[in-house]
């Protein structure tokens, strides 16, 4: 067991609150940084050639949702009246430009690797994405068979010559655009015309049509190039039909105010209808499209030049989430089924299970549904009294929320802090609060003035008298679809330094008391900050008495300029850092005399991760926490977050090993200049999340289980 803190977690600091004049790299740049790590995967002939396609839908909806959120907040503060920007710290323009430079730069090698690399290796495999200029005879007439029957009865053309209303277009839709060449005659003057039309995806229910395979090549058409084939029966009599794809983002930015009132639920549902209508903050184009028709469509929908942005001949590549499935395994990655747990996957009752000892859960190495068991255990166990939960992002067809409107109907304290504000998934939590309402739950809409982004669960239970409580902690969503592709740690407990705190926590949540002293968990925006200055300045203390001083860290992202001081400061007092950053990381590795002792690497990988872990030598004796939050401003002060210590000897070990194979990666993990890191041994080959499944399904074999 690990000692007792002798550290006071709740210590305030001596740092101001005012932004701290530090080397910082740009937020944004910095995310253009981790979107292009994505991109480097979808080049890298390492991964099996299907996948690769799927990262670059992933590079594309990031993307896309970028654009959406933090280029249209910028737009719209570039838009300010003069006085009105003046007061802000600094002038968004130039920092925008370069925003758009390097999304170019990117766009293009996008476009690159798709042509030249992707596409001839596709065929390589036997897998043929063909246009309406690739087609063989009987492919065309097959084409056009399937436009007349499926594709034309979903198509609602727009001629901008027989409808001069301001033209409105959809969020992240693709559209053709149309030029229409009259057929010329001797009396009359050949002037071309213009339509819009969009491709119906969605009520054809994806993007691609597979073609019949021919002599065992797939061939596979995307519906855009299905439409061009069907063009000139769709606009008959010209002499000429071509087409090409646009696309706009919308901002996707709530207006609301970071405040809980009666009628916040109709404010979100207000601003998602917005999202339909925000401003455009992003206009693609195919950049072969004829200037004049472009310029045609700029009046008609009312945007000027600035939100032009060249992409390719084909826009929306998050669509090749839903590319065909072939039956050609070396394609994908090699199966990785989630694991069963040694301990769980004996035990015919989760709370038993618990009470007998704490247990981790990794996934998705490992299997989810040990969280399914726990919710649905508790909903029909006459014992348990109540359950408490957040819920920040669920699946859509939610298995823990239904466990919980199961729990309300039979009579259960049941209470669940759904976030509205979870950017994107407002919706689907709208519509599960509802559901449990109707159950007879209590569902706590949000806290004031912050973001509930902590992963918890509490149920009690009486027994013998006593009411004993089971805890559930976690850096992940209660989301079984996401359990599968995020990397995520969760923690099942009894231990009563715990759960009491657990408890105190969601007391905060319903009734905004904060006259808590937790000693054992940091919970933002109560002790998280304070108590990491605490943990960090206690490492400077050792590494000034000259004994050995570390910090290692795993996260999401590193942007707090505050937190970040702080490690500066404890480098330059010797403490030696090894940062593991997946995504935005403002601070700067290595400069001389301010940060030579820290060093930043990041992983992008098969699975995305997002567990957050933080090591402090502590002079031996390590304090290890686990997180839901990353260090970021928003997350140490705007949000309510949980980092909870893992006190367990063998899960202490378990947790730090695992983040061990990460730090040790040299594979997949990148230097702070997207350079792929190479260890001093680079005979050695280390590939993380291969050896974290690896050692989870060592531990299972020996604990005599079979792996199926």
């Amino acid at each position: 067991m690990a000692s007792k803190d002798n550290i006071d977690l709740t210590e305030s600091s001596t740092a101001s609150a005012s932004q701290p004049e530090i080397p910082l790299i740009s937020r944004e740049l910095s995310w253009l940084a981790f979107n292009y790590r994505v991109l480097q995967e979808a080049k890298d002939p390492r991964v099996p050639l299907l996948e690769r396609l799927n990262f670059m839908a992933i590079f594309s909806s990031n993307l896309d949702e970028y654009f959406k959120v933090r280029v249209a907040t910028m737009r719209r503060l570039v838009k300010l009246k003069k006085k009105t920007r003046e007061k802000l710290e600094d002038d968004p323009s130039p920092e925008l430009e370069a925003i758009i430079t390097e999304v170019s730069r990117q766009q293009e090698e996008f476009g690159h690797i798709f042509r030249n690399e992707l596409l001839p290796e596709m065929r390589k495999a036997h897998i043929h994405l063909i246009d309406e200029t690739e087609c063989t005879d009987g492919q065309r007439n097959m084409a056009l068979d399937y436009f007349r029957r499926t594709v034309k009865p979903l198509l609602v053309p727009i001629i901008f010559s027989t409808n001069p209303s301001p033209l409105f277009l959809k969020d992240q839709t693709v559209y053709l655009m149309v030029r229409l060449l009259p057929k010329a005659t001797q009396d009359e003057q050949v002037q071309e015309q213009y339509a819009i039309l969009e491709i119906p995806t969605q009520k054809h229910g994806g993007r691609f049509v597979q073609l019949p395979i021919e002599k065992g090549e797939h061939y596979v058409m995307l519906l855009d190039d299905v439409i061009r084939v069907g063009l000139p029966e769709l606009f008959p009599g010209f002499a000429e039909v071509e087409a090409y794809a646009i696309k706009l983002s919308r901002d996707a930015e709530l207006d609301i105010e970071e405040e809980v009132s009666g009628n916040l639920m109709a404010k979100i549902r207000k601003s998602l209808k917005k999202r339909e209508t925000g401003h455009p903050s992003r206009l693609l184009y195919d950049p072969v499209t004829p200037k004049p028709m472009l310029h045609a469509l700029l009046d008609r929908i009312g945007i000027t030049t600035d939100e032009l942005v060249e992409g390719s001949r084909f826009h929306n590549f998050r669509d090749f989430f839903g590319f065909p499935k072939f039956q050609l395994p070396d394609l994908y990655y090699p199966p990785q089924p989630p694991l069963p747990h040694p301990v769980l996957e004996r035990a015919p009752s989760m709370l038993e299970a618990m009470k007998e000892q704490e247990i981790m859960v990794h996934y998705p190495y490992q299997k989810f549904d040990y969280v399914l068991r726990f919710f649905e255990e508790a909903a029909d166990d006459p014992k348990v009294t109540s359950i408490s939960v957040t819920l920040y992002r669920v699946a859509d067809k939610s298995k823990v929320a239904k466990a919980l409107i199961r729990a309300a109907e039979h009579g259960k304290l049941v209470t669940v802090v759904v976030e509205l504000k979870a950017r994107f998934d407002e919706e689907s939590n709208i519509y599960w609060g509802n559901q449990l309402e109707k159950a007879g739950a209590n569902v706590i809409y949000g806290v004031a003035d912050l973001k509930v982004h902590s992963k918890i669960g509490l149920v009690t239970r009486q027994e013998n008298g006593r009411a004993v409580q089971y805890a559930y902690l976690s850096t992940g969503n209660y989301n079984e679809k996401t359990s599968l592709i995020y990397t995520d740690h969760a923690l099942f407990t009894t231990d009563e330094r715990l759960t009491r705190e657990i408890s105190q926590v969601f007391h905060f949540l319903v009734d905004g008391d904060q006259d808590f002293h937790f000693k054992h968990l940091l919970v933002a925006p109560l002790n998280l900050r304070n108590g990491l200055y605490a943990l960090i300045h206690h490492e400077m203390k050792l590494a000034r008495e000259g004994k050995p001083a570390y910090l290692v860290a795993k996260m999401n992202a590193l942007q707090d300029s505050r937190m970040i001081k702080q490690l500066y400061e404890a480098s330059q007092a010797g403490v030696k850092i090894e940062l593991l950053v997946r995504g935005i990381c403002s601070l700067i590795p290595g400069i001389p005399g301010l940060s030579e002792n820290i060093t930043v690497r990041s992983i992008v990988d098969r699975y995305l991760e997002h567990g957050r872990i933080y090591v402090f030598g502590n002079g031996g004796e390590e304090k290890i926490y686990v997180a839901s939050a990353d260090w970021m401003n928003r997350n140490l002060s705007r949000r309510v977050e949980v980092a909870f210590p893992i006190y367990n000897d063998a899960l202490r070990q378990e947790i730090r090993h695992m983040l061990d194979l990460h730090m040790k990666d040299n594979q997949k993990a990148r230097l702070s200049d997207n350079q792929y890191w190479v260890s001093d041994d680079s005979s050695n080959s280390m590939h993380a999340q291969l050896a974290a499944y690896d050692f989870l399904k060592e531990k299972l074999i020996q604990s005599g289980l079979e792996v199926t």
